[in-house]
């Protein structure tokens, strides 16, 4: 079934006509007829499936039935997230696809100044993807009216428990109408969030994406044993030898972000930095321009782990691992997005191979090794700053075959 086949408005089929969105996903699939019918919707879905066109094609169709005069504050649809960028990338989608609509969509954000969002809500909006401190702060100061909420929306619902926004939650509850829609999409469905879901939604289709793999197929994964003191040697290689690639590093702190970014500026290697310590303006000038490919390079913690579309990245690099096994697939889910092919490489020290089982343990499977014979490995710490050698394409290129012959096997 296409787009053009579905009961949606024309200015809506007119967005995703030049977005380029001609079918939809699995999620969207599945979840749009139940949102149009104004039913309740609890949907499970991994990163990268495509679930907030799923929710914003409907709801921006429902609010375009109901145009109404919208009065000072007034929200019409909240959408709550757990992170700013999150919250400004979904603004994003909702308004590339309500272009050619009346409705007014805002993202409300803490970290910037909040004369311009005061005015955007003196007009009314129809929707407000918000984190919760800033909202709760225009609420507090009279700014925000939730009491004609028609729709609340939980996004990365997962994420913001473990963030400990379930009270936000339960606030935002007593200040919406009881009778709403609530539309909640989580990525994992563990004893926590069952409880939580089931708590805001009454009767809800319930809509699972979750196949066995908790990574996508189009991601390959390798690893490579490097010792802590030696990873920014065998980065700068691998960055090097591919100097037209996007590369994502994923680091455990800021501290060590800013220390991995100085060391590559010590060999001629430009990167960005994200983390939660920059302001939000900055955080937002960095992403723009790792978006658009000014510098290939960023080296980020966990923040940009989850939910965050960074379009084309060909590399994820953990240059350390994960604390939680779990954020290993919000990592790695940042490459392989849509239809596109992607790499994940993890550098493992000895002190991480407790972590690197626990990895292997959440996503079922081993993960391949990238062998460096002794030679090799003192080489590149030695040489650091020489152009590399075809090692590494050849490691990825070895690794490309013994997964294919893995495969061949299993048929």
């Amino acid at each position: 079934m296409k787009f053009e086949q579905y009961n949606i408005s024309h200015e809506i089929k007119r967005s995703l006509e030049e977005l380029g969105f001609k079918r939809p996903t699995d999620i969207q699939f599945k979840a749009i007829p139940s949102i149009l019918k104004g039913e309740d919707v609890m949907a499970i879905a991994q990163t990268g499936t495509g679930k907030t066109a799923a929710f914003a094609i409907p709801v921006l169709h429902m609010l375009q039935q109901k145009p109404i005069k919208k009065s000072k504050g007034e929200v019409r649809c909240l959408v709550m997230v757990p992170t700013r960028e999150l919250a400004i990338q979904i603004a994003g989608v909702f308004e590339s696809l309500a272009k050619y609509t009346r409705l007014n969509i805002l993202g409300l954000v803490g970290g910037v100044e909040m004369d311009s969002q005061i005015k955007s809500l003196n007009r009314g909006v129809d929707v407000l993807i918000a984190t919760p401190g800033r909202m709760f702060d225009l609420i507090n100061q009279n700014h925000i009216d939730l009491s004609y909420v028609d729709i609340l929306i939980l996004d990365e619902a997962d994420h913001m428990l473990d963030l400990g926004f379930i009270r936000d939650i339960r606030d935002v509850l007593k200040h919406i109408p009881r009778h709403h829609q609530t539309l909640f999409f989580s990525a994992t469905l563990d004893k926590d969030i069952k409880e939580l879901a089931y708590s805001v939604v009454r009767n809800a289709i319930r809509i699972q994406i979750s196949p066995d793999d908790p990574v996508s197929k189009n991601v390959s994964h390798a690893l490579a044993y490097i010792e802590m003191d030696d990873k920014r040697f065998f980065l700068e290689r691998l960055v090097k030898e591919f100097p037209e690639k996007k590369i994502l590093v994923f680091v455990r702190t800021k501290v060590r972000a800013e220390r991995v970014a100085a060391a590559m500026d010590r060999v001629g290697v430009p990167s960005l930095t994200m983390h939660g310590g920059k302001e939000q303006d900055n955080r937002l000038a960095v992403m723009d321009e790792f978006r658009k490919g000014d510098v290939k390079i960023l080296i980020t913690t966990d923040v940009n782990a989850r939910g965050i579309d960074i379009p084309n990245v060909d590399y994820v690099v953990n240059y350390d691992l994960p604390d939680v096994a779990e954020n290993y697939v919000h990592r790695v889910g940042r490459t392989g997005r849509g239809v596109q092919k992607g790499q994940a490489i993890s550098f493992v020290s000895t002190e991480e191979k407790k972590m690197l089982a626990e990895i292997e343990k959440f996503i079922g499977k081993p993960i391949n090794e990238m062998k460096i014979d002794k030679n090799d490995y003192r080489e590149t710490i030695a040489f650091s700053e020489e152009t590399p050698n075809d090692n590494w394409q050849l490691l990825i290129d070895q690794h490309e075959k013994e997964l294919q012959k893995a495969r061949r096997k299993k048929k």
